[in-house]
């Protein structure tokens, strides 16, 4: 997994909750994905953990983190 610069020094620190092991878990097995216009890749998932819904997204190569954050917003 790659993050990008942002992720690092804007939405990690803010997030600390976002670990790995919940970005793996949500980009290996997401229940709903869509593609943006810029390509990037919006991905959800559930965090049991949390009880909340994680938003997710991806740059083009879908392998690169660019932010993630709970989606209070999401309904399946």
């Amino acid at each position: 997994m790659k993050f990008t610069k942002h992720f690092i020094e804007d939405v990690m620190p803010k997030r600390p909750y976002l670990d790995t092991d919940l970005l793996t878990d949500i980009i290996n097995n997401p229940i709903k994905s869509e593609i943006q216009d810029d390509k990037k890749i919006k991905l959800w998932g559930y965090s049991s953990k949390f009880k909340k819904y994680v938003r997710i997204i991806l740059l083009e190569d879908g392998e690169t983190v660019h932010t993630a954050f709970f989606d209070r917003n999401f309904k399946l």
